[in-house]
């Protein structure tokens, strides 16, 4: 279940939210959706995996965290935040928040406001982090939050024409993930999609351009290099299966 509400400083002026990650917080995903705008740092970290919206058929991004359901290779209670990654996914670094919008001038415009989950586990926490400082005006923790749903808005507001051009292009292809274990376990992940790389070497001028004005081509690659942290996750699960 979920309480989202309009975020203020009066009814929420004391209201601390947990900043660390762990199962108690469902992070404990296999997958989460990912943001066109976080793919560059994404790619230094995670596999970035497309796949089809099984009810609009429309293409959205994925990052892989785990080779089974449930299974979040990157928590780590060892690690200061419980996140073992440089940077974590904005889905899930957001938290309990989200955006909302406010209708302003008689309805003639809509003004982008934050809400937060009042029934999420991060919120209440007694060692979390306020939200508001004592005399006014944010916190340094809400500030970063605020900047995490711009970014979240931004990418959902061009994902759609980058998926198109990628279409038109015909650079998506599907990618079957076969994992060996060093135990002996296999896995094998199907209904991804990845982008074809000759493909994307073989495009003309003008249409590396028309990827490129507004910013896809080197999102485009930044999906192919981020397949290289299959590996990376399959070290990780063989370490935790010694």
């Amino acid at each position: 279940m979920t309480n989202h509400v309009l975020l203020n400083n009066v009814s929420h002026q004391d209201l601390k939210v947990a900043t660390g990650f762990g199962p108690e917080y469902g992070d404990n995903v296999s997958s989460v959706l990912v943001f066109p705008t976080e793919f560059i740092e994404l790619q230094k970290e995670y596999p970035i995996l497309l796949r089809q919206n099984p009810e609009t058929q429309k293409y959205q991004a994925t990052v892989l965290l785990g080779l089974s359901q449930g299974e979040n290779l990157y928590l780590n209670p060892n690690a200061r935040s419980g996140w073992d990654a440089r940077y974590i996914p904005a889905a899930i670094a957001k938290g309990p928040f989200l955006i909302g919008f406010q209708s302003q001038d008689m309805g003639k415009t809509n003004t982008a406001v934050i809400h937060i989950d009042l029934d999420h586990p991060k919120v209440g926490q007694p060692n979390g982090y306020p939200l508001f400082l004592e005399h006014g005006g944010n916190s340094p923790y809400l500030e970063h939050i605020a900047s995490i749903l711009e970014m979240i808005h931004q990418g959902v507001a061009v994902q759609d024409l980058m998926f198109q051009l990628f279409l038109e292009m015909d650079l998506i292809e599907p990618v079957n993930i076969e994992i060996d274990l060093n135990n002996g376990e296999k896995y094998q992940l199907l209904g991804n999609y990845t982008i074809n790389q000759e493909k994307l070497a073989a495009l003309s001028g003008d249409q590396l351009e028309k990827l490129n004005k507004p910013g896809f081509l080197p999102l485009a690659y930044a999906v192919i290099a981020s397949m290289t942290n299959i590996r990376k996750l399959t070290e990780i699960k063989n370490s935790r299966k010694q």
